[in-house]
């Protein structure tokens, strides 16, 4: 009679190398099994036994060489099948972003042979096009706006102008040390492959790059988002920018008209408006930040009125069209036709996920109403070979989002173990002169999911280093739960609250109460104590507090 034999998975801790491995492999052979292999980094074997054969006897094997075993798992036929699968590639990630890297040092870590597919520059948007270029040329705008030289950075040609050239030459330069020493040299420091072309399915366990085929155990789709263009008249014969191709301008426009006044708008609006443009915003909804809580978005729109920003909400956009080099938005606001003339026009209407050439349909791979793709709880896509992660899924579009999903596809993809994201508690923060920052559930979303909300509304004219600054345009918005006191939100429009908001996200995210707060200390002439006085300010006029007086 042939002896029937079991695959299973067995969790060993205690392995640190390749020699580990191999006394793991000796002592398992000599307890009776067969095709064994062992991966320290993955702290696990795997190996075949005789269905009848006392799996106790291969665990007991383990300790006595000195090591532990965890509970052993049962391969089904398909996990048996691709865990013997010959391939190229254990995991195959299509993309160079940040949940990419992320997701490609997670699973060499844990032994995985990786390769990571990109058609275009390494790094993704948040190095290249988003996050770092942006936030260093909005600090050079901030700094014109205050008409202070910069002895570091020497923009300034004359008074009050501003050498747009040199300063984008100077953050290309960043970009690619940051993109060097970020992306490029990891490469080499965790042995994983670079496939440059463009990955597109071949079916469900393939893809073909550059006319090769190529096979993956595991896949993970993180090829990011790209600016939208919005269908109105007129629009494609316009030399119009987007949040790329405006931060490579080499002259600082004298006017820029925006379409769109979301996170993306608003910061590449002030940014001109600190070099020097007239700037005007237009935004289809009857107000800015939508989303937001009324007084968030009140005080934003005080802050950049005051400013001297033209801001339009209400907007319906009828045509565009261009005579020389001066664009012409025509409008409707409020129903009143308008036209808006500038020389540069910003779109900035959101951004879509870049599937259209990976031939997901292929792959069993479903897209959503936006050609997002559709994952689960655990980043899994309808191909249960093939995950996603990042913006290409139109989840919280943020590089620290994208990189904790990264990793956590990875350790999915691998089977090391399941996780589950959580994006219940995600900060936000928008890069504005106040910045804008939020984290947890606003006062209406509180109250859609059955809260009874007490909430605290604390003006920065209340708090000492606004005043100080003589900044005193903005606010600090608390949500609570009534019953509980613990704090479910927190909004805020301050200067360098993005350096705040992570204290909040810890209240939030550890259930923090209003008294909590209110009993913990706060360092004087911060901007961080006004978390403290809005806690206050739940039941007390702060105004009528001494500084200092808890």
């Amino acid at each position: 009679m042939n002896q029937k034999y079991i695959a299973v998975r067995l969790p060993i801790q205690g392995m640190t190398c390749s020699s580990c491995e191999g006394h793991v492999v000796q002592a398992l052979e000599q307890a009776g099994a067969k095709k064994v292999r062992a991966s320290f980094r993955r702290k696990e074997a795997t190996f075949e036994i005789a269905e009848n054969s006392d799996l106790e006897k291969a665990k007991r094997a383990i300790t006595q060489i000195g090591y532990s075993s965890g509970e052993a798992e049962i391969l089904t036929a398909q996990e048996k099948a691709e865990d013997a699968e010959a391939t190229d590639f254990d995991f195959l990630i299509i993309g160079s972003g940040s949940a990419a890297f992320s997701a490609a040092i997670k699973a060499t870590e844990l032994g995985a042979k990786v390769a990571m597919v990109e058609r275009g520059t390494i790094g993704g948007t948040c190095v290249n096009i988003g996050c770092v270029p942006s936030k260093t040329m909005l600090r050079a705008g901030e700094i014109n706006h205050l008409a202070l030289k910069n002895p570091f950075m020497g923009l300034h040609t004359s008074a009050g102008s501003v050498d747009l050239a040199q300063l984008v030459e100077q953050k290309n330069k960043l970009v690619n040390q940051l993109r060097q020493q970020k992306y490029v040299n990891l490469f080499d420091d965790y042995g994983f492959t670079l496939i440059q072309g463009e990955a597109r399915f071949f079916d469900e366990k393939t893809v073909e790059v550059n006319g090769k085929k190529i096979t993956a155990k595991s896949f993970l789709i993180a090829t990011g988002a790209s600016p939208t263009i919005p269908d109105i008249p007129g629009l494609q014969e316009v030399d119009y920018l987007t949040s790329t191709t405006a931060l490579e301008l080499k002259e600082v426009p004298k006017r820029l008209a925006v379409i769109g006044a979301g996170y993306i708008g608003l910061e590449l609006g002030s940014l001109f408006h600190h070099l020097g443009s007239e700037v005007t915003l237009m935004q289809r909804s009857l107000r800015i930040l939508p989303k937001a809580d009324p007084e968030i978005a009140d005080v934003v729109t005080k802050a950049l009125t005051e400013k001297g920003i033209n801001l339009l909400t209400n907007v319906k956009f009828e045509r565009v069209e261009m005579e020389g080099t001066i664009k012409r938005i025509h409008i409707s606001v409020n129903g009143e036709k308008r036209v808006v003339e500038a020389e540069q026009l910003l779109i900035s209407t959101g951004r879509k996920p870049n599937t259209d050439s990976l031939n997901l349909n292929t792959a069993g791979v479903k897209v959503g109403s936006r050609n997002e793709v559709i994952v689960d709880e655990y980043l899994r896509t309808t191909n249960p070979r093939i995950y996603a992660a990042g913006d290409v899924t139109m989840g919280p579009q943020f590089v620290y989002v994208a990189a904790y999903e990264g990793a956590i596809a990875a350790v999915n993809a691998l089977g090391v173990y399941k996780q589950k994201i959580d994006l219940r508690v995600v900060p936000k923060v928008t890069f504005t002169n106040p910045a804008i920052a939020t984290v947890g559930l606003t006062e209406e979303q509180a109250k859609a999911e059955g809260y009874e909300v007490k909430i605290s509304v604390l003006s920065l004219d209340a708090v000492p280093r606004a005043i100080v600054n003589y900044e005193t345009t903005g606010v600090f918005k608390l949500v609570a739960d009534a019953k509980t006191k613990r704090i479910l939100g927190v909004h805020i429009v301050a200067e360098n609250v993005g350096e705040v908001i992570y204290a909040a996200t810890l209240a939030v995210k550890f259930g923090l109460t209003i008294e909590d707060l209110r009993e913990t200390l706060a360092p004087y002439l911060t901007m961080a104590e006004g978390l403290k006085l809005a806690s206050l300010t739940f039941d007390k006029d702060v105004s009528k507090l001494s500084c200092c007086a808890g």
